[in-house]
């Protein structure tokens, strides 16, 4: 039985990726800043940790308590509200953004991957269709994950770690999209996707289940779009 690890697992797409892994028959640990989320989403079926992976302190006491590690997901992450106009507002919400994204990534990526199984680890990082077509800072934030995701691929690939990332289109059914979304503006992001739907968070996790499997061994370095053709491939 493999372990896996699911940071942001309390909710969304995060949720969806361990509840798949367990039904794929993984051991599974979900990682979040608040336990009674995570408590929730266990149901007692999944391990819980509590960490704000934005802390290099918290982030290594985690990577202590878990030990080896076969599967990483590191999902957690977010788009924040600007608060306020002018240079110190945009330095702000770039500067949080980065550290909600990217921080939240690499900090944990690079503590666990000493404790990576090789061979046969797989990391898989969650990007965004941002990352592929610009949107501001949180899109800025998605490529640098990219860009953390292809150099470590490089870097571990002898090892027979695979490095992926997974870049969700538009998926309504997160706590990503409360309170942003009325029926103008789902139905105006829906009309830029050339498949006529959004996507599910089953879609997505289903994606990420394919690069963390034993098939996915020659696959490495990659960010997989799953947005339903919003970016299509150039050739």
């Amino acid at each position: 039985m493999r372990r896996a690890v699911v940071t942001g697992g309390g909710t969304g797409i995060g949720l969806a990726v361990a509840q798949r892994l367990l039904a794929d028959g993984d051991e599974v640990v979900i990682v979040g800043r608040r336990r009674d989320v995570l408590e929730r989403a266990s149901a007692g079926a999944m391990g819980v940790e509590v960490a704000d992976l934005r802390e290099p302190d918290e982030v290594q006491a985690l990577a202590d308590r878990l030990g080896a590690v076969d599967v990483l997901v590191l999902n957690a992450g977010g788009m924040l509200a600007r608060t306020g106009d002018g240079l110190q507002a945009t330095a702000e919400v770039w500067l949080d953004e980065f550290r909600l994204n990217v921080l939240t990534t690499v900090l944990l990526g690079e503590a666990l991957l000493p404790r990576m199984t090789r061979p046969g680890g797989r990391i898989v990082a969650l990007s965004s269709v941002a990352a592929l077509r610009g949107a501001g800072s949180y899109g800025a934030a998605k490529a640098a994950v990219n860009s953390w995701v292809t150099g470590t691929a490089a870097s571990v690939a002898a090892d027979g770690i695979t490095v992926n990332a997974v870049a969700p289109g538009f998926v309504p059914d997160t706590e990503f999209w409360t309170g942003r979304l009325d029926d103008d503006e789902q139905a105006r992001r829906v009309a830029r996707i050339p498949a006529g739907r959004p996507g599910t968070v089953e879609e997505v996790a289903a994606a990420v289940a394919y690069l963390v499997s034993p098939d996915a061994g020659w696959t490495t370095g990659q960010v997989l779009g799953v947005h339903g053709g919003a970016v299509l491939a150039r050739l």
